[in-house]
């Protein structure tokens, strides 16, 4: 059995307080939608505003909180390659790209060439992003904020499971024939990432809030953990409590010496979702 996950290493107080088998709520109406296009590029993506709530989760020591949460935007999908590749292959550059391509990398501003293909032969135009480290993630977010003057960031974890709760109380947890039609995992997915929006959304309109890839999140003590369980992950594993820290096997094959801290060569599962603040 998968032992990567704190839900399953230390038991479930250690992630979120999951009761597994919970059914998600319903929504009342469905939040309101914006479709956003990356300047200087083709590509566009679509956002779901969350409702202003608050959610209890428990920490690590079983101490329940109590978070507020604001009215915030959300990806509907996991970012996606084609939103990537703008930034990691600097397609928003018009002149001169290669050279200040380089001078980005040097300053560690956008990532390092990848040794692998990093979609890894298994989807590109319609698939989620994988393998980058926080940091890229972040980066990102940075680099989207300064093209289109609004502020993206990573979720919270809060903010994360709020949305993957769809509001509702409990923890989402959905199993057998429930879970299969919500999210890509061990049993369905064949050991690969899916196309995005394959499955069903969640009652938000969220699409693979579990499974498929984890997402990057920041947890309240500023540290970066993926959260929802990935393709690769055995069912009891994917929840919205189930939350990973990085560890060098996510990073085991690299060839290279010393090893790079742009893309994981063990990390295809991982990949992260994006909030706006207005």
């Amino acid at each position: 059995m998968n032992k990567r996950w704190i839900g399953r290493i230390t038991g479930i107080a250690a992630a979120l307080a999951v009761s597994i088998g919970v059914a998600q709520d319903k929504a009342p109406s469905q939040p309101e939608t914006d479709s956003i296009k990356i300047p200087k590029s083709v590509v566009e993506f679509k956002m779901i505003k969350l409702p202003a709530g608050k959610i209890t989760l428990k920490d690590a020591d079983g101490k329940e909180k109590e978070y507020e949460i604001k009215p915030i935007w959300m990806g509907q999908y996991e970012v996606k390659w084609p939103e990537y590749d703008v930034f990691w292959q600097a397609l928003d550059l018009e002149v001169d790209r290669e050279k200040q391509l380089d001078e980005l990398r040097k300053a560690k501003l956008r990532p390092s060439k990848p040794y692998e293909p990093p979609d890894r032969g298994w989807g590109h135009d319609n698939s989620p992003a994988g393998s980058m480290f926080a940091r890229e993630a972040k980066n990102y977010c940075d680099w989207l904020s300064k093209r289109t003057g609004k502020k993206y960031r990573l979720p919270t974890e809060a903010e994360w499971e709020y949305a993957c709760r769809a509001g509702a109380a409990a923890p989402y947890a959905p199993k057998g024939k429930d879970l299969k039609d919500v999210a890509w995992y061990a049993d369905n997915s064949n050991e690969t990432t899916h196309e995005s929006g394959e499955k069903k959304p969640n009652a938000w309109g969220f699409y693979d809030m579990l499974g498929n890839v984890a997402e990057w999140v920041t947890k309240e003590d500023k540290s970066d953990w993926v959260a929802g369980g990935s393709f690769q992950d055995e069912a009891e594993d994917v929840h919205s409590g189930a939350r990973a820290q990085y560890t060098k096997k996510w990073q085991e094959k690299d060839p290279q010496d010393p090893k790079g801290s742009s893309w994981l060569s063990n990390g295809g599962h991982v990949g992260f979702r994006i909030v706006r603040e207005d």
